[in-house]
């Protein structure tokens, strides 16, 4: 937890980017995994945590900024709840931590927003995310689910802080950013043919749990990388396969990691296999290079995109203007994914508060295949914290689809593809801050190039 000034002066900040009204913060309560006492791990609200830095289950607050008043709201541990769990503090000893005087029961909560509606008070909230979120808002506001949309004011209020991440913030992100860096060496290090994937993914998980944090999102540790979220972990890893890994720590604070590696089973790799890991490294440090305050992180994607596409030409997989091909969409073929995403409290830093706010600044997402993906296109700013992360896929499902309909047949060299339908995917992901100058990568260097991959193998 940082400093309590910390929090007051976050929370002092928001009251006057909204200016009036009720701003409600919905805590997480726990949730069962296959029913209630045996609960899924537990994770606090991130923006409940960004302004009032206390992850315990079953609070909510409210800051009324009409009558200048900052509400904790919870219940104090029953004696059967400290037999079960432990003693802890007050709720006042809690909310004193982060600067809150005024607590009140969980039960006056509902009574206070009936008040406040009644008095015309505008009460503002964040769109909700969990079913229990959702059925508060509909109790205490008479709110129906389909009108649950969210404060535009308090979305983007939350948005224009929490992008801008603070020097106490980066010390937290480059030590969540210091645990995924080993967790992926400790792998690399480890796989060898005959290995199952889950052998993997158990290393992986030991080195986040044994550095004292947690993950950051569920592990994806695969051979079949042509699948962008694969979280299967039951395959054997042979000879020949590439294996690719996307994993990431979170801190004791919730602040984020989040890095891949794509490896060869095998202490080498195949001939193919370094002409595709090449071009994804050149896309990956051409877009490295880009980085830089003014520039919108839109130009870098399609430069990354060029980038594939000039390469694969070279090879004969691709063909015609490059750059008419990143244009109208015949690169999403191989990389039908985005750049990269903001990080911070969140491994896709505030998603549930929608990416037009968070990255396009309110301005509207391209629905094109692969380009409805990137989840980060505005321009860059001091203190943002992204990802960058470019792929170069071949996935048989989609290779067959499009060459059935004909598409993109002036770009695409289909006869050629049919080689590669088994070849995987390659994705490698660095975290890295904009600064004044230029940018920064945060956490210790994971291998990137062929030669560094192979030197750990």
């Amino acid at each position: 937890m940082f400093a309590k000034e910390t929090y007051m002066q976050r929370r002092a900040a928001l009251k006057k980017a909204v200016g009036s009204g009720i701003l409600l913060f919905l805590g997480n309560d726990e949730t069962g995994l296959n029913y209630e006492d045996n609960t899924f791990r537990y994770r606090q609200d991130s923006t409940f945590l960004y302004y009032f830095g206390l992850s315990f289950a079953g609070l909510s607050a409210i800051i009324d900024i009409d009558e200048d008043k900052e509400i904790i709201f919870g219940d104090e541990l029953t004696i059967d709840a400290i037999v079960w769990m432990g003693t802890q503090p007050t709720l006042k000893e809690k909310s004193e931590r982060v600067g809150i005087s005024l607590n009140m029961p969980s039960a006056d909560l509902a009574n206070y927003l009936t008040k406040a509606q009644q008095k015309g008070q505008t009460i503002h909230f964040l769109p909700p995310y969990r079913s229990e979120h959702r059925i508060k808002l509909m109790e205490w506001l008479n709110l129906p689910i389909g009108k649950q949309e969210g404060s535009i004011p308090f979305i983007k209020a939350v948005v224009n802080q929490r992008n801008y991440k603070t020097a106490e913030e980066i010390v937290e992100i480059e030590k969540a950013c210091n645990i995924t860096a080993d967790m992926h060496i400790a792998a690399i290090k480890a796989l060898r043919p005959g290995m199952m994937e889950y052998e993997i993914a158990a290393i992986i998980e030991s080195v986040a749990l044994g550095a004292g944090g947690n993950l950051s999102f569920p592990t994806i540790a695969t051979i079949n990388g042509q699948t962008l979220h694969n979280h299967y972990h039951g395959n054997k890893v042979k000879s020949g396969d590439l294996f690719l890994i996307d994993a990431g720590a979170e801190t004791e604070m919730g602040y984020a990691g989040d890095m891949s590696s794509t490896l060869p089973a095998d202490k080498t790799f195949t001939t193919r296999q370094r002409e595709i890991y090449e071009i994804q490294n050149r896309m990956h440090r051409e877009a490295v290079r880009m980085l830089r305050p003014g520039i919108t992180f839109k130009e870098v994607y399609e430069f990354s995109a060029w980038v594939m596409v000039e390469e694969l030409k070279s090879l004969g997989l691709m063909k015609g203007d490059s750059h008419a091909a990143v244009e109208e969409g015949a690169y999403a073929l191989f990389y039908p994914h985005g750049l990269g995403h903001m990080m911070g409290l969140d491994v896709h830093d505030m998603e549930n508060l929608g990416e037009v706010w968070v990255g396009y600044d309110g301005q509207p997402k391209s629905t094109m295949f692969g380009r409805k993906s990137l989840r980060l296109a505005r321009t860059l700013e001091p203190g943002f914290v992204l990802t960058i992360e470019p792929g170069v896929y071949f996935i048989p499902e989609l290779i067959d689809l499009w060459k059935g309909q004909n598409k993109f047949t002036d770009f695409i060299n289909y006869n050629a593809l049919e080689s590669y339908k088994n070849f995987g995917g390659i994705r490698n992901e660095e975290d890295y801050l904009i600064t004044e100058e230029g940018s920064r990568r945060l956490g210790k260097k994971i291998p990137l190039t062929p030669e560094e991959v192979e030197e750990l193998r």
